[in-house]
């Protein structure tokens, strides 16, 4: 979703710490903190399961720049979070099984990251931060403030994919391709529907190319059949700035973000038209102006791209 020196972390969720040079990543290791987690778990089994808003609260306060960033972005604080664990208190009991799924994460994020900078030779990947949140957001990318993890929410959100691992290495590659995008359009204040739609199917298109399939997995059989009904809507609202139709709207009852799969078919006929695929995936990242993208693409609803 869109919207220093090396650290070397011990602990239980410290499985997946640092995809290091090699392979051409980028010119620095890239890499993923998880010093939050293990500080959340230390607090967690000292007050068995329970821990006050205050601890919360002083966790929070105590955290890593990432850890900040997010509760300051996403309103997560203490009350909030004693109140997760309240109402559900599975969502804490379980996050700590992700953390056997990680080694595995690792290896596969750098073999995509390798793909992606042969291909994006201009990479430059900031650090992901993993973290323990109030049960959302998922996760968080931008090239201004990086990547924030929330572990326990990824956890959680089984019907993004059913499968762990495929989930989490995918919604990471889908967050470090946000990072990869110009801030003039993930910064934006107030996004149209288009704009926010391609910002999110850019990133999906990334995923797919670099890891055969997109990371948000429900999305497909979601909309199978139902691809000129859903993208004629879409385009009688591209132009709006209540985004509430289109993004950001899943629950576990009922998975929403059509946004996220529309901007991801347009990016997809955009770089299936281009001769050049290497120049596409740059002008995909890098676009501003996403009316012109559009156009350029030769995209249409209900168009066939299997």
């Amino acid at each position: 979703m869109v919207m220093g020196g090396k650290r070397f972390l011990a602990g239980a969720a410290a499985a997946l710490l640092i995809l290091g040079g090699g392979a051409g990543v980028a010119a620095q290791d890239l890499v993923i903190e998880t010093g939050d987690v293990d500080r959340f778990f230390a607090l967690y089994e000292a007050t068995e399961g329970r821990p006050s808003a205050e601890q919360l609260q002083a966790y929070l306060d105590g955290g890593s720049a990432g850890l900040k960033y997010l509760a300051q972005a996403r309103n997560v604080t203490g009350a909030r979070m004693a109140e997760a664990n309240t109402a559900r208190p599975e969502l804490y009991a379980e996050a700590r099984t992700c953390a056997a799924a990680l080694p595995r994460v690792r290896a596969r994020t750098m073999e995509a990251m390798a793909r992606f900078a042969e291909q994006y030779p201009e990479a430059d990947f900031p650090a992901a931060t993993l973290v323990i949140g109030r049960g959302k957001p998922v996760a968080v990318g931008s090239p201004v403030t990086g990547i924030q993890i929330g572990l326990e929410a990824l956890c959680a959100t089984r019907f993004i994919n059913p499968d762990m691992e495929d989930r989490f290495y995918r919604v990471l590659i889908h967050e470090f391709a946000h990072t990869q995008q110009a801030p003039e359009l993930t910064e934006k204040e107030d996004f149209t529907v288009l704009e926010v739609s391609m910002a999110e199917g850019v990133a999906e298109f990334v995923t797919e190319l670099m890891t055969g399939a997109p990371a948000y997995a429900y999305l497909e059989p979601q909309t199978r059949g139902r691809e000129l009904e859903i993208e004629t809507a879409f385009m009688a609202d591209l132009d709006k700035t209540d985004l509430t139709a289109w993004v950001y709207n899943s629950t576990p009852e009922k998975p929403g973000d059509l946004g996220y799969w529309v901007g991801y078919r347009i990016a997809k006929a955009y770089y299936r038209k281009a001769p050049d695929k290497r120049e596409a995936l740059r002008r995909l990242l890098q676009a501003t102006d996403v009316k012109a993208v559009l156009a350029d693409s030769g995209w249409r609803p209900g168009m066939d791209l299997s």
